[in-house]
């Protein structure tokens, strides 16, 4: 086997570790850059090996796969993932550190099963985030992604040429989105307005005649506790002028009598002339008291009609507060709300003609978005389609025809106007993208999903990511047995082209077939053998000669005479022979 491609720009799996899981009761093996081949007789234990793989990538664990009389199984791989930004900000957003190496863990309990990463306990729906961006499985059967169209359009969309235009159109089309959903707004304020505009104009004409006014609550209060006590206050003021200065024996005589003879005493002993001071300050107290009571007591008022007239105002303050469930001063904002909301009312009409002109410019600008991203679309798709033709040519596909569709969806409400046609906008564009085919010559491409075969569609899905393979950066990729239905030349063509697509990335693959199994930087064995009445899975790297060995048992079965070895010795050196 030729020496393995080295690149550190890639992320690799560095080893797989599986502990009594189905079959296996302890596995652990290394891999290595490059085409890892994986080789068994049937039944020995390979899909195990990748049902491990899946449920490190996220899938559901079956109860059923862990091993007879154990407690739980385990599955471990170990990714040199070196510097990848877009993994480490994943990884820092669900709170795992980022590190030269991610390891990926899954155990599985009869109670259930758990998933980590770098040691950090992780959900499922995280695992498998971290799992797709890491490795890419390619089972019998998942070719049929490619039979669904929101797939070809992820393919033209991830190429270099679409994604400024893409940007672009999203940024014009979330505009536009905003100007509608404003509209749509304002459109169901109108129509709820409309319905309760009687009631709003009731309101207001019943509130502007309550004439309310801030702080009026308390002042009624006020005046109606004053009126309503004003025999009792007139009542009470005449005590105190009586008992001030018109009694028989009133304060102001008493107080007099005291200055005067204080006077008298302080004249004698000087000490008093302090109290005559403060006894005169007290007089003159009481005198100011009795004149402002005087006054007072002429402005009692005695007026039932007007206290029964702001007892009815009250009433009727109280009877608003309970029917509009606000206070007084609340309901002078209210008003002012429902004076705005009619007025608004008024102006429906113009702002939703505002709302269209900004609609139809920004639409305007949609459209020529939409027009751009389609048109790079059809480029990208000419591009593709001459790489995949080409590719499909060392595929066995003499005469292949490969065509990226691109249509404009037509619609009778579309958000713009694309040569005299109503178009409908999405997030992801305003166009339907499709993948044609034609493998036999003299035939008009048609869809993809109605024209190849499972075994084509493997080539196809081959071609593909080997084209994508050489524009970005691709995770490990895993086939299983995708080369079934093929054989002869073009297996021998698919081998080449998965050697080929392993300079860039680090390829995993299970086969049957000599013409693949050949091709192998590095190759493995899958064996089931007997031990203490129990079966066993294990995996064995292959030595340069072993690896003769299993090309040759693929071709012949286990008669290796020395003419198949030869064979296979042919056959192991084909893969590195430059192709003609």
């Amino acid at each position: 086997m030729s020496q393995n491609p080295q690149s550190p720009l890639i992320t690799v799996i560095a080893s797989l570790y599986i502990k009594d899981f189905a079959l296996i009761d302890e596995l652990e093996t290394s891999f290595e850059p490059g085409l890892n081949i994986i080789t068994g007789e049937t039944g020995a234990g390979k899909s195990i090996i990748i049902g491990a793989l899946n449920i490190l990538l996220g899938e559901r664990a079956q109860l059923e796969s862990i091993r007879q009389g154990a407690a739980k199984a385990i599955a471990e791989v170990i990714l040199k993932t070196g510097e990848d930004e877009k993994l480490a900000a994943l990884l820092l957003e669900h709170g795992v550190e980022p590190a030269p190496e991610t390891i990926i863990r899954r155990e599985v309990r009869h109670s259930g099963s758990r998933a980590f990463i770098n040691d950090t306990p992780v959900q499922l729906s995280v695992l498998k985030q971290v799992g797709g961006l890491l490795v890419d499985l390619h089972g019998q059967h998942d070719h049929q992604l490619l039979l669904r169209e929101e797939n070809h359009r992820e393919v033209i969309d991830s190429r270099p040429g679409v994604a400024a235009a893409l940007e672009a159109y999203v940024r014009s089309f979330e505009a536009v989105s905003e100007l509608r959903k404003q509209k749509a707004a304002l459109q169901k304020r109108e129509r709820e307005l409309r319905e309760k505009q009687e009631l709003y104009r009731f309101q207001l004409r019943e509130l502007r005649a309550a004439d309310l006014k801030p702080d009026e609550t308390e002042q009624l209060e006020r005046d109606i506790r004053l009126l309503d006590s004003s025999e009792e206050l007139n009542e009470t003021a005449a005590k105190i002028l009586t008992a001030g200065r018109d009694g028989k024996f009133n304060a102001l005589d008493f107080l007099g009598m005291m200055e005067q003879a204080l006077g008298q005493m302080a004249q004698l002993e000087p000490e008093f002339e302090s109290y005559v001071q403060e006894l005169e300050t007290a007089r003159i107290s009481v005198e100011e008291l009795l004149r402002f009571t005087e006054q007072y007591q002429t402005n009692i008022e005695f007026n039932p009609v007007q206290l029964e007239t702001l007892r009815q105002r009250q009433a009727e303050l109280r009877r608003l507060e309970k029917k509009y469930g606000k206070s007084p001063e609340a309901l002078l904002t209210y008003m002012e709300e429902v004076e705005q909301t009619l007025s608004l009312a008024d102006n429906f009409e113009a702002e939703l003609e505002k709302l269209d002109v900004q609609i139809q410019k920004a639409a305007g600008v949609l459209g020529a978005k939409a027009k751009a991203l389609h048109d790079a679309r059809i480029a990208e798709g000419e591009r593709l389609s001459g790489d995949i033709e080409r590719e499909l040519m060392h595929l066995g596909f003499r005469h292949a025809r490969f065509a990226v569709v691109v249509r404009w969806r037509e619609q009778s409400d579309g958000w713009i106007e694309i040569d005299g046609k109503r178009i409908a906008c999405a997030a992801d564009g305003a166009d339907d993208l499709s993948f044609y085919i034609s493998t036999n010559k003299g035939e008009a491409p048609k869809p993809l999903s109605r024209t190849a075969s499972g075994g084509e569609m493997s080539r196809i899905m081959l071609a593909l990511k080997s084209i994508l393979a050489r524009e970005q950066r691709l995770p490990v990729m895993i086939f299983d047995e995708i080369d079934t239905g093929i054989s002869g030349p073009i297996a021998q063509q698919v081998g080449r082209t998965m050697r080929g697509l392993a300079d860039t990335v680090q390829i995993l693959s299970i086969t049957h077939l000599p013409q693949i199994a050949c091709m192998a930087h590095t190759h493995y064995v899958v064996r089931k053998t007997e031990t203490d009445e129990r079966t066993v899975t294990r995996i064995d790297r292959l030595s340069e000669e072993e690896h003769i060995r299993e090309v040759a048992r693929l071709m012949s079965g286990t008669d290796l005479t020395e003419a198949v070895l030869s064979s296979a010795r042919e056959l192991v050196a084909s893969a590195t022979a430059p192709q003609s």
